[in-house]
């Protein structure tokens, strides 16, 4: 008899069942202004989102839906302290979120791609983030006259999150090494006297393309330089590339500012474009994409020059593409692909601390060359350029330290040079006592 019962009980709940979407997995990522959750789920799914007072409470509701995997354990979360589900009598899968603070949450679905299947994302602000996390503008950069300051390099570690980038054979995720990468960039700037580093992301998130661009722009950045790592699906494809924003990228992004002028408060070299007529915002904008290109491929250059001391290069020369993160018009920007983690070759080295490091130290090297020689104006690295000593035959950094009365260490540390070795026609910074 019971077994009859389970039988039947089998047979009318079976047309439910099978008309559930299984949620299988729930991912969490926190970023600095918001905190993500990514729903697998084995198709599209239809929910709603509400919260709840005393205490802070989000509560999210999948239609005909189930769990088959377990909620995921928060640690340190500044949103989030506990996830918890549960499963409603009409077949809906209640997520609850509790909360540290009241929030704002924005939701969608994404149909699957070559990584993941259907997904519902769900996006926590708080009280003090926007909703949709978009970045406040900021002006650019202007020449400050009453004082110097350091040349602000933004470093920006591709992927994150969700958005593992390339994976190599060895199961190594792109996001990952380029972070390390990134953050090796990060402390050489930061040693290098007269320059400053900003990472757009520090830690294992997801950052749309434009907000990257916007954190650097933000920050007044003089640079912006994003750190990848290449694949293909041939696995024998190696080598490091630079690559700068396209002809035909400029042109896009410039019919997209014009077109967005009236409504923003986004700047172009300093000078707003929604007070100016078509012709001269046009103008203004091709002046300074003009401007900021040609520094984009000297500094480009100066890097592929440095990393073809480390290994092989993918192209000789500097590549042009339509990459978004390239298109700040008013910040020089460059992208390197360090490697091919789809040869396993190159994907072992990717994941060696040493080699990162040697990678970092071919940026930096490339960037030290360029801001030396054209520095902005305003800055440090504009005032030490005035005092410039080229090395000639028969030199040594001890003659030249006495020369200038300053001591060797300082001269050393305002070139970047660890042991003795010097070369004639060598452009040395002389630091000030």
């Amino acid at each position: 008899m019971k077994k009859l019962t389970a039988i039947l009980l089998m047979l009318v709940c079976w047309p439910l069942l099978a008309g559930q979407t299984v949620v299988d997995n729930l991912r969490l990522w926190a970023a600095p202004d918001h905190t993500r959750l990514v729903f697998d789920t084995s198709g599209p799914v239809q929910h709603k989102l509400f919260t709840l007072k005393q205490p802070d409470r989000l509560v999210i509701d999948i239609n005909s839906a189930r769990l088959t995997g377990t909620m995921p354990v928060v640690n340190d979360n500044p949103l989030i302290k506990r996830v918890r589900s549960a499963q409603r009598k009409d077949g809906t899968l209640r997520v609850v979120l509790d909360l540290h603070n009241p929030t704002h949450p924005k939701s969608f679905v994404l149909r699957p791609n070559s990584k993941y299947g259907h997904r519902l994302v769900v996006d926590l602000f708080g009280e003090d983030e926007p909703a949709g996390g978009k970045t406040v503008q900021k002006p650019v950069k202007q020449v400050q006259t009453d004082g110097m300051r350091d040349v602000v390099i933004a470093i920006d570690a591709g992927h994150g999150g969700e958005d593992p980038g390339a994976v190599g054979r060895r199961g190594t995720y792109e996001k990952n090494v380029v972070l390390s990468i990134a953050r090796k960039l990060a402390a050489l700037v930061q040693k290098e006297r007269g320059m400053k580093a900003v990472l757009t992301r520090d830690g294992d998130y997801y950052l749309p393309l434009r907000k990257r661009m916007d954190l650097a722009r933000s920050h007044r950045a003089d640079l912006f330089i994003s750190i990848h790592a290449d694949s293909f699906r041939d696995s024998r494809a190696r080598g490091s590339s630079v690559y700068i924003l396209s002809k035909r990228g400029a042109s896009s992004e410039a019919a997209r500012w014009l077109a967005e002028s009236e409504n923003s408060a986004d700047l172009i070299g300093g000078v707003k474009l929604e007070d100016k007529d078509d012709v001269l915002a046009s103008v203004l904008l091709d002046l300074s994409q003009t401007g900021t290109g040609q520094a984009s491929h000297e500094v480009a250059s100066k890097v592929l020059t440095q990393l073809k001391r480390v290994g092989r290069t993918h192209k000789s020369s500097v590549q042009h593409a339509g990459f978004a993160v390239l298109k700040s018009p008013d910040v020089p920007s460059i992208l390197v692909e360090t490697a091919f983690i789809s040869n396993p070759d190159e994907e072992r080295k990717l994941v060696s601390s040493a080699h990162q490091q040697k990678m970092a130290s071919a940026i930096m090297s490339g960037l030290r060359s360029y801001f030396r020689n054209s520095p902005p104006p305003g800055t440090l690295l504009a005032q030490l350029k005035s005092r410039q000593h080229t090395i000639a035959r028969g030199d040594t950094l001890g003659a030249i330290a006495n020369r200038y009365n300053i001591s060797l260490a300082s001269l050393k540390s305002a070139n970047g040079i660890s042991g003795d070795v010097i070369r004639v026609g060598q452009v040395l910074v002389i630091p000030e006592t």
